[in-house]
């Protein structure tokens, strides 16, 4: 697969995080993180938005943003034009957050169990939108909100 995927977390994904970057390096698909780098204390929305900008720049294909509950980096990337980030807790979510939806990015809880986390994250990676009119026009209609 060649594709080019961001990750970010605060602290408390920190470790999640490295676990999920080795998982890339097995599976051998690129990843670039923008930290945090380790699980001291930090404000979450410093690495959305460094997430969120290479995004925007079309520098990666998609972002993996974790924190303690995902709503945080959720929101703060959800402010970002262009960056349409899916709060995501299992794979029926990541699915439909890329068929339906379009997303390019989405954030998790760290207590997702790991194992589920992996499948949770193949699935928005491999699952194409479906450019189906009805969620093209909604995507659409969500893109002139972005741009009033």
């Amino acid at each position: 697969m060649n594709i080019k995927i961001g990750i970010a977390s605060d602290h408390r994904g920190f470790n999640v995080k490295e676990r999920l970057k080795e998982y890339f390096d097995e599976i051998d698909i690129t990843i670039i993180d923008y930290g945090t780098n380790s699980s001291e204390s930090v404000d979450f929305p410093i690495y959305a938005k460094k997430l969120g900008e290479d995004i925007q720049n079309n520098e990666i294909d998609f972002g993996i943003a974790i924190c303690g509950t995902g709503i945080g980096m959720s929101i703060a990337l959800n402010k970002m034009k262009g960056v349409y980030c899916a709060k995501v807790s299992n794979e029926s979510e990541a699915i439909l957050s890329r068929s339906h939806n379009d997303a390019n990015v989405i954030a998790m809880s760290e207590e997702i169990d790991y194992d589920l986390m992996k499948k949770i994250v193949n699935c928005f990676i491999t699952t194409p939108f479906s450019n189906i009119n009805k969620y093209i026009r909604r995507n659409n209609m969500i893109k002139e909100i972005e741009n009033d």
